[in-house]
């Protein structure tokens, strides 16, 4: 589950904890990814899910897929702040409509995301 304390807040985030956050909240391990737009760096979970039978991923490439999101995240320093809209969005993904945060990055961001 999400970390509540402050200190814990800081931390990095982990694959682990996102998937126990995505079960948790919405019953599906939501697929992920980083878009740029703009020069603006969106974090947006997807409406599609790995538990689908459609869904193009096994376990395995999910896990990984995510470890990269997160490592960037966690690199840019935002990681406190995905964490808090992860816990407190009142929204869920629909099918075509991902949820999307926009992210307060610094120029030269795009070394990260590539």
């Amino acid at each position: 589950m999400i970390p509540k304390s402050s200190q814990e807040e800081f931390a990095p985030l982990l694959v682990e904890e996102v998937i126990q956050c995505f079960r948790k909240r919405w019953d599906a391990t939501y697929d992920v990814k980083l878009a740029v737009r703009s020069k603006s760096l969106y974090f947006q979970v997807m409406w599609r899910y790995l538990e689908q039978l459609s869904y193009p991923l096994n376990e395995e490439s999910y896990r990984n897929n995510l470890a990269k999101v997160l490592e960037v995240i966690n690199r840019l320093g935002q990681a406190p702040v995905v964490r808090r809209w992860l816990s407190n969005t009142n929204k869920k993904p629909k099918v075509g409509k991902a949820l999307s945060l926009k992210l307060e990055v610094t120029e030269g961001f795009e070394e990260f995301v590539l």
